[in-house]
Parts: structure tokens; sequence; C-alpha cells
């Protein structure tokens, strides 16, 4: 189970644009994510190319913290906003809760939940 502040620290790796280095820094070897009810990705070395090819596709993003992170026990919410820059120069944000079960300090399973179709809007307008 993680300590508030391990899991602050995360958040805060997070935050400052470091996505790759977080996976790889807070993530068990097994770790897996899973986007809404899709298959899970299983693996911490694909989940930080995962990563890496996402962010690629943008000029930058920035992450922000919408609510309060909650810490229960081994599980953790976070309520994440992301507003990408297209290569082209357009700005459009995305929200996700991210489910977490971590194994002492590191994140073992995670979950995303977000409306797709906030991704619908953002491909149309770009």
């Amino acid at each position: 189970m993680p300590t508030r502040e391990t899991v602050e620290a995360f958040v805060a790796q997070v935050l400052s644009g470091e996505h790759v280095e977080a996976i790889r820094d807070w993530y068990a070897d097994e770790a897996s994510m899973q986007e809404n009810q899709a298959p899970p990705r299983v693996g911490r070395e694909l989940l930080v190319e995962h990563e890496r090819q996402a962010l690629a596709r943008s000029a930058g993003v920035v992450t922000e913290l919408v609510s309060p992170v909650i810490v229960e026990g081994d599980r953790v919410a976070i309520h994440w906003r992301f507003t990408f820059t297209s290569k082209s120069g357009r700005e459009t944000s995305f929200e996700e809760i991210a489910w977490q079960e971590w194994r002492g300090d590191k994140v073992w399973r995670e979950q995303f939940f977000y409306d797709p179709a906030q991704m619908q809007r953002a491909t149309a307008t770009v």
C-alpha cells in the first residue's frame, strides 16, 4: 500500500510533464493499463513505449490535477485534465479518472475512465 507521500511524488512527476518517466519510475514490471473497457496493455516496457508514441503525436501536453487525489489503502483515484497542443497549434482538453491499484510503492493495475466522445470532438476539430 502506498503512502500519501509516495502518491504525491508520482502525481508531481506527471504534473511536471514527465509522463514517460513516471511510468518508468512508478509502475511495476508487470503493470497494466486499461482504457475504459478495452483489453489492458500489460508490461511496463509496453506501457512506456505506448506513452512515448502517444506523446509524439502532439507538440505538447499540459497536465492538471482537477480534484484532490484519493488514497484508500492500495487504491488511488486521480482526476486528470490533459490539454494537448497539436502540431498545427490547436489545443484540446481531455479529462479522465485514473483508478489505480498499487502494490507497495508501485502501480500494479490502472484503468482509465473517460468519455470517448472527448476524443471524437478533438479529432473533428483538428
